[in-house]
C-alpha cells in the first residue's frame, strides 16, 4: 500500500477550485482504484492525503488528461506552493467501534 501526500499553501480559491477538487476524488477512487481520499484545510494550509494499492495506479492517475488540466489550474491559480510525497505504508493499524 501506498500514500500520496499533498501539502499545499492556497492561494485563490474560488468556486471552481471546490467542484474541481470533488471531481478529481471521484476521478481517483473510481476510475484509478485509489482506496481512500481525505483533504482537509486549516487557514491557508491544506493537506490531501490518497492511499492506493500500487505505483502504477498513481502513475495512471497523475497522467490522467483531466488532472493534468487539475494540475495546471493549482500551480497558475489556487496554490502559491505545494509539495507531494509518496510513500510506502509499512505499518497501518486502527481502532474501530
Amino acid at each position: 500500500m501506498y500514500a500520496v501526500i499533498f501539502k499545499a499553501t492556497t492561494n485563490k480559491i474560488d468556486e471552481s477550485y471546490f467542484s474541481t477538487a470533488k471531481r478529481m476524488r471521484e476521478l481517483a477512487i473510481n476510475k484509478y482504484g485509489c482506496k481512500e481520499f481525505t483533504a482537509v484545510t486549516e487557514g491557508s494550509q491544506e493537506i490531501a492525503i490518497s492511499y492506493w494499492e500500487s505505483l502504477e495506479q498513481i502513475k495512471a492517475w497523475k497522467a490522467d488528461n483531466e488532472h493534468m488540466t487539475a494540475q495546471k489550474l493549482g500551480k497558475s491559480r489556487w496554490y502559491s506552493d505545494y509539495k507531494v510525497e509518496i510513500v510506502k505504508v509499512v505499518t497501518a493499524y486502527e481502532k474501530r467501534d
